[in-house]
């Protein structure tokens, strides 16, 4: 490359790094406050608990975990939701997991049933074969977790495994503000 060429790549390259730089620094931080979590609706059955309310959870920090038996990175995700269920539960986190069948086999409750005993599932399971708190919640993802703090607001959302020190810091906080 001639060596003026360099040059003008150079002179353009730090022209443009403080307005990169600028824009980075102005860009907004993420939202940690989605609104007001939908209600729990349309569920067929509830495993391990009575039915439950969003509103009836107001006080409570609530995890909810869209999810389905046979999706290997829901599998992969379970352990670490059954590790915040066992550590701050009686700190005030109550763990729902939404189980939204993907395939027609997923629908059958002996099938969850069998799930929830082969993954030690012992929180409150929601039965989700219509989709209707799925859709309430306008969720695209399997797994998905929303947190909702003590007073109903969708706080912090994460899709996919992964960002599980991220998502543990989201829950003690939530946690900590609690009145």
């Amino acid at each position: 490359m001639p060596r003026i060429l360099r040059t003008l790549f150079a002179a353009a390259a730090f022209a443009v790094a403080p307005l990169a730089i600028q824009s980075a620094a102005a860009a907004p931080a993420a939202p940690t406050d989605y609104g007001k979590a939908p209600e729990f609706t349309g569920i067929g059955k509830w495993l391990n608990s009575e039915p439950l309310t969003v509103a009836g959870l107001r006080g409570k920090v609530v995890l909810v975990d869209f999810w389905t038996y046979s999706c290997i990175n829901c599998i992969n995700t379970l352990p670490h939701v059954r590790k915040w269920y066992d550590k701050y539960r009686d700190q005030g986190l109550v763990v729902v997991g939404v189980h939204t069948p993907e395939y027609a086999f997923e629908r059958s409750t002996g099938n969850v049933q069998a799930a929830l005993k082969r993954f030690d599932i012992r929180y409150p399971v929601a039965q989700d074969n219509a989709y209707a708190t799925w859709n309430a919640w306008r969720n695209q993802y399997w797994p998905a977790l929303y947190l909702v703090d003590a007073d109903g607001n969708v706080v912090y959302k994460h899709f996919g495994e992964g960002q599980y020190a991220e998502t543990e810091a989201a829950i003690q906080k939530a946690l900590s503000q609690r009145r």
